[in-house]
């Protein structure tokens, strides 16, 4: 991916002014959902914890974490399918939201 720096017309400083407010919402939300899984009984919270998705949201916040300009690529890798064969036929109704290896499938 080539190099980003310079592209956004709006300054740092601007983009922290305009955007800070409703991205703390998004961590808050974040926070929550994270405390709302750690208060649900342990039989619960173990079979979240193993949860594709779940593993799929903490890679997705170590990407976060770093200091790097691609963390949205990055993080649309994490929950995207990267198989390239058409399905014979679907396998669900709605989106899961992350990618299912298929020796995690649920039964």
């Amino acid at each position: 991916m080539k190099d980003m720096y310079g592209t956004c017309p709006m300054t740092q400083v601007r983009q922290v002014d305009e955007y800070f407010i409703e991205n703390r919402n998004r961590v808050l939300e974040i926070a929550a959902f994270l405390d709302r899984l750690d208060r649900a009984p342990d039989a619960v919270r173990e079979e979240a914890s193993s949860d594709f998705r779940m593993e799929a949201f903490r890679r997705a916040l170590v990407v976060l974490d770093g200091a790097t300009s691609s963390r949205v690529d990055q993080i649309q890798e994490i929950f995207s399918d990267p198989t390239t064969e058409p399905l014979e036929k679907l396998a669900r109704k709605s989106a899961r939201g992350a990618y299912e290896p298929p020796n995690q499938e649920a039964k």
